[in-house]
């Protein structure tokens, strides 16, 4: 359980709200998440996904919509994309995952780069905010010099 101070409009006085949140959970949900849609490209498996969840990552469209958009396009270009989970921390409504990506670009062009046949291999932090059991918001850091660089489209 998690306790947050909000204040209530026009009251002076700081109330508590409690945030029932299970860390367990979120986290399972996650690698879930993950298991299913990730590696088993199943993007028909995102009951867990809230319509109107928010990207913060600006090549990614908004809403369960956007997210489907995108991941068609990565998983057609990268047919044996694959994303394993190297640490995963849970807290309250939060699940932060270090994570290696890999796969061949062989399937169409991703990135503005046509299908190149190079092998990707680069680390993403991936974070999740959880909300009414669904994922709602999601925000990430990857490697994208090695990424470009695998991709050709750095020297």
């Amino acid at each position: 359980m998690h306790r947050d101070k909000i204040s209530n409009a026009g009251d002076s006085d700081l109330q508590w709200r409690t945030i029932m949140s299970d860390p367990q959970k979120n986290k399972e949900l996650i690698e879930k998440f993950c298991a299913r849609v990730f590696n088993g490209h199943d993007l028909s498996a995102l009951e867990c996904m809230r319509d109107d969840y928010i990207q913060h990552n600006p090549d990614c469209p908004q809403g369960k919509a956007g997210f489907t958009e995108f991941f068609q396009t990565i998983f057609k270009a990268i047919p044996d994309f694959r994303y394993s989970i190297k640490r995963i921390i849970a807290e309250a409504d939060s699940v932060w995952m270090y994570c290696r990506v890999t796969g061949t670009h062989t399937g169409g062009p991703w990135l503005d780069v046509a299908a190149s046949g190079n092998r990707l291999d680069f680390d993403v932090v991936d974070m999740f905010r959880i909300e009414d059991g669904k994922i709602a918001e999601h925000w990430d850091v990857a490697d994208t010099y090695t990424l470009f660089g695998q991709l050709g489209r750095t020297k």
